[in-house]
């Protein structure tokens, strides 16, 4: 740094009697600056009536310069004691916006993001007050939902802006145990509250969220979600029948692909379309498919090469004789139920019930990638092929979304990571909006998060997670990205699309009969419990031996 102010540099220059100054603006940049600040001030309003002005100079908190006839808000990135001076502050910040000074009182009014004229170095710095943070968050007259209060105020509530928070896509992340289900289920519940006849399909791995939606969802397990299987396309049938790999797979492959467009071509519906394709969602038989490959079998020379044509048949067989797989591959749902299938999931009237939860935790492991790019895709292909309708926007949301959308070499094999790619891409242009949850936002495709408007981060507890989200994160977040670590349970911070500028939100509290059924278990009371331990064990054994049937 150059040569320091001296001893009378604190000293207000401009009148101004509502707050203290407590320092000056000493480097200016384009996105990070730096500004003295005055020890003896600071300690000054540490007693102070506001919560927030004796907040003032700490990590995390807003400060505010006067240049012409606006207010600039800046947030306090980091701060370190002068080399030689440690009667001063060198503290980093990052500015947020701006507002208009009303003339007779100075009160701050009309803030906006973004910053059209920066201070010189020299201007005097005040703390942001309560009132100020009254006006910094409130929100305009944008559709929004409130979903708690800004720190360290106990009743400035804190909003996200919809449109802006679904157009964009979020993610919502954060480690195990911070409160990120009971988060996602009151976003979720302020949504469906603002949009009764909404439409949103969540994607639940561990059946959390039923309890959480009981009284305003539509719940769908393998008891009642009936997918049809013919809906998958030729990439999902070959992640389910070919089991071969290398060489061999793109032969086994090849195969299905000739079958397959064989065993549509002879339902009623397939005979009606003159360019039908390996692809089309139309109706067919298993047992079709399964003849289909026997006669292909049966024209072959050598018995030798009859090898891939068994492996199908086999496989197709076993899926067919597995009771896990009813839910899918049911002779029942051979019929032409693909409308009512994408009314009841799609929420198409919603009847009061905007959200569809679809609880895949019964669902054999092996499949599930295959059931979630199912309903990925047909979220996505139903946007693009009602193009010119009456518009019916749709929320996707992912929970566990680093299981579906995995980084490394393996993410581009999978059609579930390569559909929810592609709708992170693209999705916003057809109408369909993205939210991903998950705790560890590092072990997500490259580039996925970034494709979140607003991100939602509650507490990380890896280094490598926190540097991933660093990274996603607008420049002007950076001070607030820096608290998470500490971040306590049921808080976060919020920055993008979502919102006017990056908050610290402390999430309200659900009512009891609104959460997901997360809460861990409270071994010091339980491991006290005793008694009908072998009808627990008769019990569990039946369901585990029926599948949950």
């Amino acid at each position: 740094m150059t040569e320091m102010p001296g001893g009378n540099a604190f000293v207000q220059t401009v009148p101004f009697a509502a707050v203290p100054c407590i320092g000056m603006v000493f480097d200016i940049a384009g996105s990070s600056s730096m500004v003295m600040l005055d020890p003896v001030a600071l300690e000054g309003t540490m007693g102070h009536s506001d919560a927030v002005i004796a907040a003032a100079g700490s990590v995390g908190s807003q400060i505010k310069v006067r240049v012409g006839g606006a207010w600039l808000i800046a947030n306090v990135r980091s701060l370190k004691l002068v080399d030689g001076h440690e009667d001063r502050i060198a503290a980093q910040v990052d500015f947020l916006g701006e507002g208009d000074e009303e003339k007779l009182t100075g009160k701050l009014y009309n803030f906006r993001r973004g910053v059209t004229r920066y201070p010189t170095p020299g201007y005097p710095v005040y703390p942001v007050s309560t009132a100020d943070l009254t006006q910094i968050y409130a929100a305009d007259e944008r559709a929004n939902i409130e979903i708690g209060t800004v720190y360290p105020t106990p009743d400035i509530r804190a909003a996200l802006y919809v449109d802006a928070l679904l157009g964009k896509h979020f993610a919502l992340l954060g480690s195990t145990g911070t409160g990120k289900s009971t988060a996602a289920a009151l976003i979720l519940h302020r949504i469906c509250e603002l949009a009764p006849q909404g439409h949103i399909v969540m994607v639940d791995p561990h059946g959390e969220y039923a309890a959480a939606f009981k009284g305003n969802g539509a719940i769908y397990d393998v008891s009642n979600l009936q997918m049809p299987y013919w809906l998958m396309n030729f990439e999902e049938h070959c992640e389910v029948f070919v089991t071969a790999s290398g060489a061999e797979r793109q032969i086994d492959a090849d195969i299905l692909a000739k079958c397959l467009l064989g065993a549509r071509a002879k339902g009623r519906l397939g005979q009606e379309i003159s360019k039908l394709t390996v692809d089309a969602p139309v109706p067919y038989l298993l047992s079709d498919l399964s003849n289909l490959i026997q006669l292909e079998m049966g024209k072959l020379d050598r018995a030798g090469d009859t090898a891939p044509y068994l492996r199908l048949k086999t496989k197709i067989d076993e899926i067919k004789a597995d009771p896990r797989y009813g839910f899918m591959f049911s002779g029942m749902l051979v019929a032409d139920t693909m409308g009512a299938f994408l009314e009841r999931i799609f929420r198409l009237p919603g009847d009061g019930k905007a959200i569809s939860i679809i609880d895949v935790s019964g669902v054999p492991s092996e499949i599930t990638s295959v059931v979630v790019a199912v309903l990925a895709r047909m979220v996505f292909d139903f946007a693009i092929w009602s193009r010119g309708e009456a518009q019916r926007p749709i929320l996707l949301v992912c929970e566990e979304a680093h299981r579906y959308i995995p980084s490394g070499q393996h993410a581009d094999f999978s059609s579930v990571g390569r559909i929810l790619s592609r709708i992170a891409k693209e999705g916003r242009k057809y109408g369909v909006a993205l939210g991903l949850i998950t705790q560890r936002p590092s072990d997500l495709a490259e580039g996925v998060l970034s494709q979140c408007g607003t991100i939602i981060a509650m507490r990380l507890n890896n280094d490598r997670d926190q540097a991933f989200v660093r990274a996603a994160m607008p420049e002007g977040a950076r001070g607030f990205l820096d608290s998470i670590p500490a971040l306590r349970n049921r808080e976060a911070i919020v920055c993008g699309e979502g919102v006017a500028i990056p908050i610290r939100v402390a999430f309200d509290t659900l009512a009891e009969d609104k959460r997901p059924a997360s809460d861990d278990p409270v071994f010091s009371r339980l491991w006290r419990e005793t008694g009908g331990e072998g009808e627990i064990i008769a019990r569990t054994l039946k369901r585990w031996r029926a599948q949950g049937r």
